[in-house]
This record gives C-alpha cells, sequence and structure tokens, in this order.
C-alpha cells in the first residue's frame, strides 16, 4: 500500500489513509499523505473507505486484502453499494482464485449476476476503464422458484 501510496503523490495524486488505532501502535503509518483518518476498529476502517471511495480495485496481497476485497463484493451484492470493483491481475495472480469462483458459478454457489459483477484485467488501465464503463447489477430476487 505504501508504494501504491508513493507514486500516487509522486504524480500530484492525493492519497487518503485510513488506519485502526490499534495498528497504528503496531505499524509505521505513512506520515507523508494527503489526509490519515485514525479510525477506532477495522470495521470502522472499512467503511470509512467504502464510504470515501468511487470504486475498488484490489492488487495481489494476501489475507487482510482478500478479506476486505470479498466484504466490498458482498456489500455490492447486496445493494449496500453501486460501486464498481475489480482485481488487478498482474502476472496472474488471481487466475487459481478466479478459476475457483468460476465453478462456483458453474456449481451454483453464486449467482451467474453476482460472478459478473467482478471485473479482473492484468492492465491497470484496461480495468480503470472497465470500471468506469460499470454500471450496477440488481438482483432483486435471489432464488428463482426452480432453485428453491
Amino acid at each position: 500500500m505504501g508504494a501504491v501510496a508513493d507514486a500516487a503523490l509522486a504524480h500530484g495524486g492525493e492519497v487518503i489513509g485510513v488506519i485502526p488505532r490499534s495498528l497504528l501502535e503496531k505499524e509505521v503509518a505513512h506520515l507523508g499523505l494527503s489526509d490519515l483518518r485514525v479510525v477506532a476498529s477495522m470495521h470502522e476502517r472499512k467503511a470509512t473507505m467504502a464510504e470515501l471511495a468511487d470504486g475498488f480495485i484490489a492488487l495481489p496481497g494476501g489475507i487482510g486484502t482478500l478479506e476486505e476485497f470479498f466484504e466490498i463484493w458482498t456489500w455490492g451484492q447486496l445493494g449496500i453499494h453501486h460501486k464498481p470493483f475489480g482485481l488487478l491481475n498482474v502476472a496472474g495472480f488471481f487466475d487459481p482464485l478466479l478459476a475457483f469462483l468460476d465453478r462456483l458459478a458453474d456449481q451454483r454457489f453464486l449467482r451467474a449476476e453476482h460472478r459478473g459483477m467482478l471485473r479482473a484485467r492484468s492492465v491497470a488501465g484496461d480495468l480503470l476503464h472497465e470500471l468506469a464503463e460499470d454500471r450496477p447489477v440488481d438482483v432483486w430476487k435471489w432464488l428463482s422458484e426452480a432453485e428453491s
């Protein structure tokens, strides 16, 4: 996250950081950000980031990245937000995850409409363009008569 923040700042971008107080005490916060917001909990951090964002892109990362990304997807699926989201699939990093998600959809654990909400591209510009063109998906009924 620091490298992305540094690159954005170096090119004149505004970078807002949100960190829980407990992590502020354990980690070195980026003090050069445009705005650093200290919140009470991880839940508040995610809610604050979701409120501030126009969209969401996950880069290759660990379990925390996946947890935050899946929560954003779930919120989109539930209609809590209508913002685009995607994975920057650098060097095929997310290929196994994408195959698993396709399997979930094939086996009807994930509606095709909800699987279709996720964008994944290997080139940042392509992903940004696709997210800018994205339109929200509204699924009013989770199960049809045949599925229940």
